[in-house]
């Protein structure tokens, strides 16, 4: 399955409506040429591997002509699909982590005509050791739970039928950079710790955030959020209609946290945070809806620990764990008080330090289906 970040079908595509498990979904003209970009480096390191020993061959199979391009660097994907010939492409397919899927979307946005660009229909296979869109989309497809090889070859079946789902985007203000947008998550205090101290891990696959999960645990610290200001910016790209200007105090009818430690932030807009992290289990691509979830200092480590293995199944709003909360919001701002820290979106770091003090505003950029 493709993921469409624009809720207009482009005209040139013929297409039919089909429908899984409440996800709307567009059918693909054949042959459907397709960019499929490969991050060699991802993950264990396996990804050209693994296209070699089953995707190329589905795809060939399925009749669905493909260039492959494997990215050398850092940003390489960015690059490469802001100065690309997008006319010649009917998708972009990506094989690798969730990171190298921000770099492509990013870099559509920051085209002249973004407009048209970002209505590319766009497809995941996991090829890193997060995996959480791949795992996200087989979960919309209505399929079992599947995992590693499993789970990218439910992947490549589901990208050589070619259907298309609309996909919500979140725009993510920094002080201290240009605008973001993402497709994931973000996250604050122990989720985004995890997921970048546990790089070191990253040979062992998915396991990596069971081993920083733990690691983290050892040395569990909580930190503050309370106010901060900073000017706002000329922004190109999608407006923003929801969010003020940075400088401002949010809208009256939003609702503000008081001050006080947390343990984490996480906001999330798709199902899976990884291949094995249930996290929001009644999102859906294109409700246009932030999941928020936040945990409370003074929350045990054994308590902490029970909450993310529940995660696994997606049962941990069930535990009715006093520290956590969780809400669907369409807007938030995050305003840290902690000196310095670590904020990833879509599992990508954004550092912040005393001088900056971030404060990070989000919205939905495509509006929900009509019911």
């Amino acid at each position: 399955m493709l993921v469409r970040v624009q809720s207009v079908l482009p005209s040139l595509l013929c297409w039919r409506n089909v429908s899984c498990c409440g996800v709307s979904m567009s059918e693909l003209s054949r042959p459907c040429r397709m960019m499929l970009l490969v991050n060699p480096q991802s993950g264990k390191g396996q990804a050209l591997t693994l296209y070699n020993n089953h995707i190329q061959r589905m795809l060939n199979e399925a009749g669905v002509p493909h260039t492959l391009v494997i990215t050398e660097r850092q940003n390489h994907a960015r690059e490469l699909v802001k100065e690309a010939d997008l006319s010649q492409w009917d998708a972009l397919v990506i094989m690798s982590g969730d990171g190298l899927l921000f770099e492509v979307i990013n870099g559509l946005l920051d085209r002249p005509d973004w407009e048209e660009a970002i209505r590319t229909p766009l497809g995941i296979l996991p090829g890193g050791s997060g995996n959480a869109l791949a795992a996200s989309v087989h979960h919309y497809s209505g399929a079992a739970s599947a995992f590693s090889e499993e789970l990218l070859v439910s992947c490549g079946f589901l990208l050589c039928k070619g259907l298309v789902s609309r996909m919500d985007l979140v725009s993510i203000h920094l002080p201290s950079s240009p605008r973001l947008f993402s497709f994931l998550s973000l996250a604050w205090g122990f989720v985004a710790d995890v997921d970048i101290e546990s790089e070191k891990y990253r040979h062992v696959g998915a396991a990596r955030f069971t081993v920083g999960t733990l690691v983290r645990l050892a040395s569990l610290r909580a930190s503050s959020i309370g106010p901060a200001s900073v000017a706002n910016k000329s922004l190109s790209g999608p407006p923003d209609s929801l969010l003020l200007p940075l400088d401002q105090p949010p809208p009256a009818d939003w609702v503000v946290v008081q001050e006080e430690d947390f343990v984490l932030m996480l906001a999330m807009y798709q199902s899976h945070l990884a291949e094995d992290l249930f996290a929001a289990p009644g999102a859906i691509p294109d409700d246009g809806v932030i999941h928020l979830f936040y945990v409370r200092a003074g929350i045990s480590r054994t308590a902490l620990l029970k909450l993310f293995l529940a995660m696994e199944k997606g049962a941990h709003l069930a535990t009715n764990c006093q520290h956590l909360v969780y809400t669907k919001v369409r807007a938030l701002r995050l305003e840290p008080y902690s000196p310095k820290g670590i904020i990833t979106v879509d599992g990508e770091v954004v550092e912040y330090d005393q001088t900056h003090k971030h404060i990070q505003t989000f919205q939905t950029l495509c509006e929900p289906s009509p019911s």
